[in-house]
C-alpha cells in the first residue's frame, strides 16, 4: 500500500495527516463515494523508513464516517473512522492490558471473558542466595512477554499512569470491568492498586526496595499457572527504592480521597524509603550470574533520587529535599525524561503540575524552560519528515515504540503548558503512527485497526491456543539492531529502521509487550481525549 493513515481514526475536529510513498496522486472515500482527489505530492526520500514519501493534510474533512484512499496504482488504504470520539474502544482495552497482566490470582472470565485463567504464582519467595529470607510476592503486574516482576519497571508504569489521571481524571470515568469495579474509586485507580501492593510486599523493613522478583530463566511458552520455576527476589538497590519512593509517595496524595488507609500505609512505605535513601548511598543491581532474566541495571541513581525528593516534599513539606533536588539538577540530569531507566521528567511533572506557589520560582521557571526546549526539538523532527515521527534513524532501538510515546508524553504536557497548536498536533502525529501510520503499514495495538499485529512475544498469546491476541497490547515496535533468531530471518540486512520489525511471536527483540509500553499510550490518548472531547 502507499497511503498510510490511523487505522483507528480521526477527531472530526482535529488535524488529520496521512502519508503517501511513491505515487502522484490519491483520492479520498467516504462510504465508497469520492470525497476528495489529492495530488501533486513533491515527495522527498525519508532515511528512516527508506521511503520516497509526502503528506496529504485532509484535516477540512470534518463529516463522521467511514472512510478510506485509493492511489493512482489502485491501491486501497485501510479504513478508518471520523467522529467525535473514535477512541473509546481503544482507550478501555488499553488500560485493561494491566488487569491481564496481573499475577497471582485468578483472572475470571465474567472479567477476562476467553482469556480467563486460574491464579499463578502464589508461593513464597526466597531472598536469592540468602534463604532465611522469605517474603509473600504476591500480587503485580507480570512485567512484559515473560512472568518476572520488576519494581523498576513497574514503578514507572504506576507513574505513567497516575499523572494521566492527575492530569485527565474527568476522562477515566469508565468502568473496565475488573474486579474491583463499582467499587467507588476510579478503575484506573483500581487496577494501579494492584500493582502498588506489589511493591509494598517488596520494600525491605528498613525501607530499601529489592530489585526484582524472578525466576533465575524465563519459563517456556506456558501459561502462567503452569509454570513450575522457583521465584527470587533479588538484593535491594537504591534504584530501585528511589522508583518505589517516588511512586508511593505520589499515590499516597491520589488515593488519600478514595481509601484513607491505603494512603497512610503509601505514606509510611514513602517516608521509610526516603529514610533509607538519605543514609545509604548508591546501590547498583548486578544480575547474579546464574540469572538470565530482564536486568533493568542502571549504573546512576541521581535521577531516581530526584523523582523521590520531589514527590516526598510535596507530601510531607520536608525542607531538606529542596536543598538535594537543587544539588541533583546539577549533575545535568535530563529534566524530560520518562522512562525505565531515566526519571527526570517525573521531577518536572511534579514541580510544573503544583505550580510555583509550592516550588520556588527559579527552580519551576528552569524546568519548564527546559521542558518547552526538548518539545520545541521535538516538534522540529516531527514537522521534518512526512511520517509525523519525533524520531532520527538511531533512535529505532530496542522498544522504539516507547521512544514515540515518551514524546508524545512530552509534547502533550508542552501543550498543558502552553496552549499552543503545535505541540498537540505533533502528539497526535506520534499517535498516528502507533496506529497505522508508519512504513510497515502495520497498527501496533492489537485488535485495533485493520492491520494490527497478531503475534506479540507474550506468553500466553501462544499458550492459551486462542486465535485472537488479547485486544490492547502494545508492540515494542522496530529496532534496525535485530537480535532474536526469528526477526534476523525476516529482515534483510540493510533494512531501513522503520522496517525493521517482524510480527511474529519469537520476535523479542522487536515484538514483545510490556507495561511500561502501554502506560504512556494511556497517558498519550487521555490527554488527546481532554483536548478533544470537551
Amino acid at each position: 500500500m502507499s497511503v498510510f493513515t490511523n487505522q483507528v481514526g480521526y477527531y472530526t475536529n482535529s488535524v488529520k495527516i496521512a502519508t503517501v510513498k511513491d505515487v502522484s496522486a490519491c483520492t479520498l472515500f467516504r462510504n465508497d463515494k469520492i470525497v476528495k482527489e489529492f495530488n501533486g505530492f513533491e515527495l522527498k526520500y525519508d532515511e528512516n523508513s527508506g521511503d520516497n514519501i509526502s503528506v496529504v493534510d485532509f484535516s477540512e474533512i470534518k463529516e463522521p464516517g467511514i472512510y478510506y484512499f485509493t492511489d493512482n496504482l489502485g491501491n486501497k488504504s485501510c479504513s478508518f473512522t471520523i467522529s467525535d470520539n473514535p477512541y473509546d474502544k481503544l482507550f478501555t482495552d488499553i488500560q485493561k492490558m494491566f488487569y491481564f497482566q496481573r499475577c497471582g490470582m485468578e483472572l475470571e472470565e465474567k472479567y477476562a471473558g476467553i482469556y480467563s485463567h486460574k491464579a499463578c504464582h502464589t508461593a513464597k519467595v526466597t531472598l536469592l542466595k540468602d534463604p532465611s529470607v522469605s517474603c509473600d510476592c504476591l500480587g503485580g503486574w507480570h512485567d512484559a512477554g515473560d512472568y518476572g516482576r520488576y519494581v523498576s519497571a513497574g514503578a514507572v508504569a504506576v507513574a505513567h499512569l497516575l499523572y494521566a489521571y492527575d492530569l485527565c481524571k474527568d476522562k477515566f470515568n469508565v468502568s473496565l470491568n475488573i474486579p474491583e469495579s463499582g467499587n467507588g474509586m476510579p478503575d484506573i485507580l483500581n487496577e494501579v492498586a494492584y500493582e502498588l501492593k506489589f511493591l509494598l510486599c517488596m520494600q525491605r523493613n528498613d525501607g530499601a526496595m529489592y530489585h526484582k522478583c524472578t525466576s533465575m530463566y524465563h519459563t517456556g511458552f506456558v501459561m502462567p499457572e503452569d509454570d513450575g520455576l522457583p521465584f527470587f527476589i533479588t538484593p535491594v538497590t537504591s534504584v530501585s527504592t528511589g522508583d518505589a519512593c517516588g511512586v508511593f509517595a505520589q499515590a499516597a496524595a491520589i488515593y488519600k480521597k478514595y481509601d484513607e488507609e491505603f494512603s497512610k500505609t503509601l505514606k509510611e512505605a514513602a517516608i521509610k524509603s526516603f529514610e533509607w535513601l538519605l543514609a545509604n548511598p548508591l546501590y547498583i543491581f548486578e544480575n547474579p550470574k546464574e540469572c538470565y532474566t530482564g536486568t533493568y541495571e542502571d549504573p546512576c541513581d541521581s535521577d531516581e533520587r530526584l523523582y523521590a525528593y520531589t514527590q516526598i516534599y510535596l507530601l510531607t513539606g520536608d525542607e531538606r529535599c529542596l536543598g538535594l533536588i537543587r544539588n541533583i539538577l546539577e549533575y545535568k540530569i535530563n529534566t524530560t525524561a520518562l522512562g525505565w531507566s531515566d526519571v527526570g521528567g517525573f521531577t518536572s511533572l511534579a514541580v510544573l503540575t503544583a505550580g510555583p506557589e509550592v516550588f520556588p520560582d527559579d527552580l519551576t521557571a528552569r524546568l519548564r524552560q527546559q521542558w518547552l526546549d526538548e518539545a520545541d526539538r521535538l516538534v522540529n523532527v516531527s514537522t521534518g519528515n512526512s511520517y509525523g515521527i519525533a524520531c532520527h534513524p538511531y533512535n529505532f532501538n530496542w522498544g522504539s515504540n516507547m521512544g514515540v510515546l515518551l514524546n508524545g508524553m512530552v509534547l502533550c504536557f508542552a501543550h498543558h503548558l502552553t496552549g499552543l497548536d503545535k505541540y498537540i498536533n505533533a502528539a497526535i502525529a506520534q499517535f498516528d503512527y502507533i496506529l497505522g501510520r508508519n512504513a510497515m503499514d502495520v497498527s501496533y495495538v492489537t485488535g485495533h485497526g485493520e492491520r494490527a499485529f497478531r503475534n506479540p512475544h507474550n506468553r500466553p498469546t501462544v499458550a492459551d491456543n486462542i486465535d485472537d491476541p488479547i485486544p490492547g497490547f502494545v508492540s515494542g515496535g522496530p529496532n534496525r539492531f535485530p537480535c532474536d533468531p526469528d526477526a534476523k530471518k525476516i529482515i534483510p540486512e540493510g533494512t531501513a529502521p522503520m522496517k525493521c520489525f517482524a510480527d511474529v511471536i519469537g520476535s523479542y527483540s522487536t515484538n514483545e509487550i510490556t507495561i511500561y509500553w502501554n502506560s504512556p499510550l494511556v497517558f498519550l490518548l487521555a490527554y488527546i481525549k481532554s483536548v478533544f472531547e470537551k
